[in-house]
């Protein structure tokens, strides 16, 4: 016997019973790092390319910089 729903939006053709809670949390933890920019910070930076090439040349100088 099918348990009826409470959510009126939940149509009852779907069924969820064989679904398993968090099946993709760990791959998705591993392939996202979701990091929030002040506002005066972000307004220098359009997109999330601009953000990693601007990591990248401080990276990039802090090496050469530790290296002479």
């Amino acid at each position: 016997m099918k348990k009826e729903s409470k959510n009126k939006e939940m149509l009852k053709e779907y069924d969820f019973s064989k679904g398993v809670r968090g099946k993709y949390t760990k791959r998705y933890h591993l392939s996202s790092n979701i990091i929030v920019l002040e506002p005066d910070v972000a307004q220098y930076f359009p997109n999330s390319e601009s953000v990693n090439q601007a990591l990248r040349t401080i990276t990039l100088l802090n090496k050469k910089r530790k290296v002479t």
